[in-house]
């Protein structure tokens, strides 16, 4: 199982990027999916969520609430995250997470220990 993410780079604060992360597996529909960050000098944190399967729920951390969209597409294998006003803060290595599971809520996804894959991150540098 690979997964591959891409879409970082340079924005302004008030700017707007897209991340997007390949996973390339026959099932792509089953896996829960979510994105992490890690912030130089922090720890990794979750960002986003959505689940697999039959269910469409989408989680989000309070730091990037309304900002943020999480969303997938099963037909081409990919799982997005729009970034919209963007904060310096906001500057981080980001991660997309898999693991084929079904149980849902805001604390199982955001538990990194649930997720067998992970990519190998995009950077995303945000000035001011």
């Amino acid at each position: 199982v690979q997964l591959q993410a891409c879409g970082g780079g340079l924005a302004q604060a008030g700017g707007s990027l897209t991340l997007s992360c390949v996973l390339s597996e026959r099932m792509f529909g089953s896996y829960s999916m979510a994105w992490f960050r890690r912030a130089p000098g922090k720890e990794r944190a979750f960002v986003a969520g959505i689940s697999g399967g039959t269910s469409t729920d989408k989680y989000y951390a309070d730091s990037v609430k309304d900002r943020y969209t999480i969303s997938r597409d099963n037909a081409k294998k990919t799982l997005y995250l729009q970034m919209k006003s963007l904060k310096p803060d906001d500057t981080a290595v980001y991660y997309c997470a898999a693991v084929v599971a079904y149980e849902l809520g805001y604390r199982v996804f955001a538990n990194a220990a649930r997720y067998d894959y992970w990519g190998r991150g995009t950077q995303v540098t945000v000035s001011s």
